[in-house]
């Protein structure tokens, strides 16, 4: 372990870390620009230098190991100055000939209260420059619809290159010229085209880059900041929602090392505006062949006129991809208080039964725990649309591994920005490997960790379960359950925040109940009078027939436009709830504004409707109907925390006959930026699946 005298302290410090990671573990920080621990060393900005015993001039910290450093001649250990003179003097230098081209425009900079220049110029600049050229002019430069440029900003620290290339790992940004006529840009200037590219706003420490659809709304000082968790996807991302007044103005990521690092993708980021925009805030009754503005006691009325005496296999519920466990929770309690066992939160109809075992639809490696992963086998799912941030996370991986880990890919062709071995479309290849036929096998014999990864596009076909069984023996058959070692490498990876949540409450037809295709078949047929609706918006509207359909949620999408009765609820950037992500980890919103209008937090709505159904659930906070919830199912109170499930139950899922079609695994997502109500509300999203969809149709890049 080597040890360092830093700042006339000595300190003992871990194998291989750099001097500017060293400074820091010892309560020094230094400053940088160049720099960021998730990125390689660019070591071209000289803001982080220090002063080496020994050494002639300051030497760059980012760049130094400590092992590099060898003891003083007398043998005591290297020593290490922070504050000298010469690190001062060396320090105003670097930021003197960055402000000679920096066009000093704070005032009407977006990056103004949070840019790393600002803050090191205050802190290590002084106050007049001795340099009267003339100042570099760069013209800005096209990067698409999020990401608005400001380049004779630029102080060319390569941050964004970086990640571009190895986080994003799409290789769009480059650097062209050299010396003072360096220019970043894409090289065939047009917009980006990664799902993660708004990252290199927040990475960009001057205003060179900025976020385009906030530009000029607000200063970061105006904005009430609250923390929460993201739900656009099934990995349940830290987030920041920054608001002002009634109005969410952008957000930002927050770091998880064990889920997101500090990366969110575009449409998490860009998303807010669709939470202004086609909400419902009142609520609405159909009359004279249109729906009409109601009040709550109006609504409830025509509900209860409804359900009077109505038979409880009549019934049915259906869970939105979006919803929180705390009104699915309720809701399953309403429709047993009403007879009914007729609940589906699989609206895609994806063959998982919590029957069956949690282990069996959870993603049990932990994402972070795919950085343990020695090689990877993708079915039915393309990460990059499904989970952007879990994508780059094997990305990662790979890197690690120089590009020697394996990596399998059964279903749709797809640029998943790293390389992987094609081996079939459908369910015969995943037969082969199951019955220890397929040469992939091979490659993977020396595989200590394989991980199998399980999407919704393999899972949401009539012969989805047969596809379960089939893919639990291929697990066993490449060696991914491994007790021994605490592995368990069988992931099913969920699109919808909603579903891992709803599989662990038993949101699903109990006995005699009907599923998702089952209630449809039976709304079409007659045998299903009254739909309930909670945030449902991606089932076939038409075959709902003449069915009484309550639709509960927060826009006027496609469940709104069916509905009989409108009952306007809660968004999530608007509500206290808690979410379970692909791994089965409990977390919670924060409530960062108001719902608008009259609408109202969702288990409110149905504890009311209730009581006006003479069926009052027996809560009346959301302390006691989370207590009624943590009763029934303990370890959703372990917040933040992953209640490991039980590897035994894909063992006996493989022993299970499985005969799966032929048919070709489907995409699970058609357009990454349509996948919700919200998102599809918002026209940044629109923006974007336009210009993906533009620059599909090209031939080549170079087409005009």
């Amino acid at each position: 372990m080597p040890r360092l005298i830093i700042d006339g302290k000595e300190h003992d410090m871990p194998e291989g870390i750099t001097l500017i990671q060293a400074c820091a573990l010892a309560g020094i920080e230094i400053p940088r620009f160049c720099y960021h621990e998730r990125l390689s060393i660019a070591g071209n900005c000289r803001m982080c230098l220090v002063e080496v015993a020994g050494m002639p001039k300051p030497v760059a910290s980012c760049a130094m190991g400590v092992n590099d450093l060898r003891p003083s001649v007398d043998g005591t250990p290297p020593v290490i100055i922070t504050g000298s003179e010469t690190v001062k003097k060396a320090r105003e230098g670097v930021l003197e000939f960055l402000l000679i081209n920096h066009p000093l425009d704070c005032p009407i900079c977006d990056q103004g209260g949070e840019c790393d220049l600002q803050d090191q110029t205050m802190a290590y600049g002084f106050d007049a420059s001795r340099f009267q050229d003339n100042k570099r002019a760069v013209e800005d430069k096209y990067l698409g619809p999020l990401i608005e440029t400001y380049m004779t900003r630029c102080i060319h620290c390569t941050r964004c290159i970086r990640f571009m290339t190895e986080v994003a790992g799409v290789e769009e940004l480059g650097a062209i010229g050299r010396g003072e006529d360096m220019e970043i840009t894409t090289y065939l200037e047009h917009g980006m085209m990664s799902e993660l590219s708004g990252n290199v706003v927040d990475l960009c420490p001057v205003g060179a880059l900025t976020s385009k659809p906030y530009e000029f709304k607000a200063r970061p000082w105006e904005l009430s900041k609250t923390p929460s968790i993201d739900v656009m996807d099934a990995l349940g991302s830290a987030i920041r929602v920054d608001a002002r007044g009634k109005e969410v103005m952008r957000i930002l990521p927050r770091v998880n090392d064990a889920i997101n690092e500090e990366w969110i993708s575009d449409k998490t980021r860009h998303v807010w505006d669709g939470l202004r925009t086609q909400r419902l805030d009142r609520p609405y009754v159909w009359r004279d062949g249109k729906l009409q503005p109601a009040s709550w006691e109006e609504a409830f009325r025509v509900i209860a006129e409804r359900l009077k005496d109505l038979d409880g296999a009549r019934f049915a519920g259906i869970a939105g991809d979006l919803c929180a466990t705390e009104e699915m929770f309720a809701l399953k309690l309403l429709a047993e208080q009403l007879g009914s066992t007729n609940l589906d939160c699989r609206q895609d109809g994806a063959r998982l039964d919590p029957a069956l075992g949690r282990a069996t639809y959870l993603f049990n490696t932990t994402i972070e725990g795919i950085e343990q992963a020695d090689a990877f086998l993708l079915v039915g799912t393309n990460p990059r649309h499904e989970a952007p941030v879990l994508n780059s996370r094997i990305l990662k991986r790979i890197r690690q591994c120089q590009g020697r880990l394996p990596v399998g890919l059964i279903g749709i062709e797809a640029d998943l920005t790293y390389a992987y071995d094609y081996l079939g479309a459908g369910p015969e290849t995943l037969a082969k490997l199951a019955d220890g036929s397929h040469q992939f096998l091979k490659t993977l014999e020396g595989a200590e960790r394989p991980m199998l990864i399980l999407g919704q596009g393999a899972l949401a076909r009539p012969d989805g379960a047969a596809v379960l069984a089939l893919a639990a023996k291929a697990a066993v058959a490449m060696g991914a359950l491994k007790p021994e070692l605490g592995w368990n490498g069988f992931n099913v990876l969920h699109t919808a925040a909603a579903r891992a949540g709803g599989l662990d409450l038993g949101f699903v037809p109990g006995k005699d109940g009907r599923d998702i295709d089952g209630i449809l078949e039976g709304a079409s047929a007659g045998e299903i009078d009254v739909v309930y609706l909670l945030g449902a918006d991606e089932i076939d509207m038409e075959r709902l027939g003449s069915a009484f359909v309550i639709y509960q949620g927060s826009h006027g999408d496609r469940g709104a436009h069916r509905a009989d009765v409108i009952l306007p609820g809660a968004a999530y950037t608007e509500k206290d709830a808690i979410y379970l992500n692909t791994e089965g980890r409990p977390q919670m919103t924060g409530r960062a504004i108001f719902p608008p209008g009259d609408s109202r937090e969702d288990w409110k709505i149905i504890r009311a409707l209730s009581g006006a159904l003479g069926k009052m659930l027996p809560f009346d906070t959301l302390q006691a109907l989370r207590a009624a919830m943590f009763d029934a199912h303990p370890h959703l109170a372990l917040l933040d925390q992953i209640d490991p499930a039980d590897a035994a139950a894909i063992e006996r899922l493989s022993a299970k006959p499985a005969k799966p079609g032929k048919e070709r695994f489907a995409p699970a997502i058609d357009d990454f930026y349509f996948t919700n109500p919200i998102a599809r509300a918002s026209s940044i999203m629109a923006n974007l699946s336009a210009m993906h969809k533009h620059a599909s149709d090209k031939a080549t890049g170079t087409d005009g």
